[in-house]
């Protein structure tokens, strides 16, 4: 093989820094739900021109995170609650896929000690009461859970799933009652996968996302009632 045949290794583009960019404001709730992007504004923040802004947004609503509306603009799109049982039963798909791969391919030690981080994290913030951290350590910790799986694709759909999470919770911060009670699921749910038989890690997790959605609705009733 020639030399010339060896291309670089790929650089992040413009508008691939943008998109990642957009996609933390979104996830952080510093883009809200409904709120419209202004490319100008956008423009200037990033000291860009307006192409590059353009293509990153074009992604995010090809990933359905932005909405484009004809003569109107791009809007952060908004979840009904038929979209946020979607975006809960597909990542119980997805992430048990994960855990399927990760039980199969001997990668529980592993990923148990990935895990680690994300949960020692959560307990600590639970600790003094901080749930915007105990929210972003239960992001952490099922994003290191499928990427865990090795498998690129598998952490391509969860990352858009995880920003729709955020999307879904919004003021809320965390569905749990106690915050402590949420470290000590996901801290369960560690030990799980490095010992307890494959058929109880999965039924642990797929019972982990099924409650999230009952009590995500519990709380959107309470918000609006």
């Amino acid at each position: 093989m020639a030399l010339t045949d060896l291309e670089p290794p790929s650089r992040q583009s413009t508008a691939e820094f943008i998109a990642d960019r957009l996609r933390v404001a979104i996830m952080n709730g510093a883009l809200e739900p409904g709120s419209q992007l202004g490319e100008a504004e956008l423009a200037a923040h990033f000291q860009v021109s307006r192409g590059p802004l353009r293509e990153a947004m074009q992604r995010l609503v090809s990933e359905g995170i932005l909405r484009s509306i004809r003569h109107r603009g791009i809007f952060v799109t908004e979840l009904s609650a038929d979209d946020i049982v979607d975006v809960y039963r597909s990542r119980s798909v997805i992430e048990r896929g994960a855990l399927e791969m990760i039980l199969a391919d001997g990668r529980r030690e592993a990923t148990y000690v990935a895990l680690e981080s994300s949960v020692v994290t959560m307990q600590a913030a639970a600790e003094r009461g901080d749930a915007t951290a105990v929210s972003d350590a239960d992001q952490q910790f099922h994003q290191i859970l499928v990427e865990s799986s090795a498998s690129p694709r598998l952490v391509r759909a969860a990352r858009t799933l995880l920003i729709e999470t955020r999307m879904c919770l919004g003021a809320l911060q965390t569905t749990y009652p106690d915050i402590r009670a949420q470290a000590d699921e996901h801290a369960a749910l560690r030990e799980a996968i490095r010992t307890a038989k494959p058929a109880k890690v999965q039924r642990m997790l797929a019972e982990h996302l099924d409650d999230a959605v009952r009590r995500l609705h519990a709380d959107q009733k309470t918000l609006t009632s």
